[in-house]
C-alpha cells in the first residue's frame, strides 16, 4: 500500500463526492460528528478532573500542615526544643505551635460542630495561605487573652453571622478538670476566610493559641507542631527523619497519609472516566466502516476502471484510507478546538447554566469546591487526539480490504 499523490487526490474527491446517495452523506456526516463529540466531551472531563486534582491539592495544602508532629495525646511540654529541632531541618521552610481541640458554636438559634485551632498569628502565617485568603479581617487580629475568632465562609453563612458579631463557642473540659458543665465563652467574630472547599471553609475556627489554653483551662498546653516544607513532596521523608530525630517519642505525620486516598481516587476516576469516554469516539469511529462499505459498493465501477488503468490493490486500498482519515480527521479537529474552548472557559459556562436552570450541579458538601475550574494539559491532548486517530484509521482497514479485492471483471460485468 503506497500513499501517492493520485490516491490522496481521488480520496479528496470521493469524501467531496455529491453524487452518492443522501444516506451515505448522512452516515458519514453522523460518523464525523459523532468523533467530534467525543473528543469534546473527552477534552473538557479530563480538563475539569485535572482542575479539581489541581483545586484540591492546592486548597489541601495551603490549609493543612505538610507534616505535623504530636504529642501522642498527653501533650507537648517541651514544645519549644521540638520547634527548634524541627526548623534545623533545611527542607522545612516554616513551624509553629498549635492547639486542637473539638467544640461547638451557636448563633441564635443556630449551631455547628467545629474544629476549634489556637495558634499564634505571626507564626502561622509561616505553615498555611489562610492569611492570604481572608475575605474580611485578618489573623493579626486574634490577640493573645481577647476572645476573638476566624470564621471560614461557609460556616459564617450557616451561623449567619458578619464580622463583629457576637457568637458562643462551647469545648468539653479537659486535663484534670473534668467534672462540671462544658466551658461557653462569649466570642467576637474577627474575620471571615475563604479556602474554597467546603471541609474547611464550614467547619474549622481559628483563635489565639493563649486564648485556647485559657478556655481550655489547660495553660502552656500545647497540641503539636506543624511543619510547611519547601517541597511537599518530600514530607514523608521528612516526618521519617523527625521520628528518629526526636527519639520516638512523639508522633509524626505529614499529608501524603492523610489524604493519600483522596487523590488515589481522583486518579483512578481520571483514568475510568477516559476509558468509558473513549467508546463514544470508538463507536463514532467504527461507523466509518459503515460509511466506506458503502462507498465501496457503490464506487465498484470506478474501482475496477483504476484497477485497469494500472492501479495496485495497495494503493485502492489507500484511496479508502484518505477517505476515512480525512472523515475522522475534521471531526477530530472539530473536537480538539471545541474541547479547548470549553475547558477555557468551563467555570463561566457553568456558572450560566446554573444560572439559567437555578440548579447547582456540583454541591460543595458533595465535592468539596466552592467552584468549578479546568486545566487542560497538553498529554492529555495529545493522548485523546492520538487515540482518536487510531481508532480512525483502525476502521478504515477493512472497507480498504474489500474495495482492494474487487475483481475488475466481475465490477465491469454488467456496465
Amino acid at each position: 500500500m503506497s500513499l501517492r499523490p493520485f490516491t490522496a487526490f481521488v480520496g479528496w474527491r470521493y469524501v467531496r463526492d455529491r453524487r452518492g446517495g443522501r444516506f451515505v452523506s448522512f452516515i458519514a456526516l453522523a460518523s464525523m460528528l459523532g468523533i467530534a463529540l467525543g473528543v469534546w466531551v473527552l477534552v473538557t472531563v479530563l480538563s475539569v478532573m485535572n482542575g479539581y486534582q489541581r483545586d484540591v491539592q492546592s486548597r489541601i495544602l495551603g490549609m493543612v500542615a505538610h507534616a505535623v508532629v504530636d504529642g501522642a495525646g498527653d501533650g507537648m511540654p517541651e514544645w519549644r526544643q521540638v520547634l527548634e529541632a524541627a526548623r534545623a531541618d533545611p527542607r522545612v521552610a516554616g513551624a509553629a505551635p498549635y492547639l486542637q481541640g473539638q467544640g461547638m458554636i451557636s448563633h441564635r438559634r443556630e449551631s455547628m460542630g467545629v474544629v476549634v485551632r489556637g495558634i499564634v498569628p505571626e507564626e502561622e502565617k509561616q505553615v498555611t495561605s489562610v492569611s492570604r485568603h481572608m475575605e474580611e479581617g485578618g489573623l493579626e487580629e486574634l490577640l493573645a487573652g481577647e476572645r476573638s475568632v476566624i470564621l471560614g465562609r461557609e460556616l459564617a453563612r450557616r451561623l449567619q453571622v458578619e464580622r463583629g458579631d457576637r457568637v458562643t463557642l462551647v469545648v468539653p473540659r479537659s486535663g484534670s478538670d473534668l467534672e462540671g458543665p462544658p466551658r461557653m465563652r462569649v466570642f467576637r467574630v474577627a474575620g471571615i476566610y475563604s479556602m474554597g472547599l467546603y471541609e474547611f471553609d464550614s467547619r474549622i475556627v481559628f483563635t489565639h493559641m493563649q486564648t485556647l489554653q485559657e478556655l481550655f483551662g489547660a495553660p502552656g498546653w500545647v497540641t503539636g507542631i506543624r511543619l510547611r516544607l519547601h517541597d511537599p513532596f518530600q514530607a514523608p521523608t521528612v516526618a521519617r527523619n523527625l521520628v528518629y530525630s526526636l527519639g520516638g517519642l512523639y508522633l509524626v505525620s505529614d499529608w501524603t497519609r492523610q489524604y493519600s486516598n483522596l487523590f488515589r481516587a481522583i486518579a483512578m476516576q481520571k483514568r475510568m472516566l477516559f476509558l468509558l469516554l473513549l467508546l463514544i469516539i470508538s463507536v463514532a469511529a467504527f461507523n466509518i466502516v459503515a460509511t466506506l462499505v458503502m462507498v465501496v459498493t457503490e464506487k465498484q465501477a470506478d474501482i475496477a476502471i483504476l484497477r485497469t488503468l494500472g492501479a495496485s490493490s495497495g494503493e485502492v486500498m489507500a484511496i479508502f484510507i484518505v477517505q476515512g482519515a480525512l472523515i475522522g480527521a475534521a471531526g477530530i479537529v472539530l473536537g480538539a478546538v471545541m474541547g479547548v474552548l470549553t475547558a477555557w472557559n468551563v467555570e463561566e459556562i457553568v456558572a450560566t447554566l446554573e444560572g439559567w436552570f437555578h440548579v447547582r450541579f456540583l454541591p460543595p458538601d458533595v465535592y468539596n469546591i466552592m467552584r468549578l475550574s479546568a486545566e487542560l494539559q497538553g498529554a492529555d491532548l495529545a493522548w485523546i487526539t492520538g487515540m482518536a486517530v487510531f481508532l480512525t484509521l483502525i476502521a478504515t482497514l477493512y472497507p480498504a480490504w474489500r474495495a482492494a479485492r474487487v475483481q475488475p471483471a466481475t465490477a465491469l460485468r454488467y456496465e
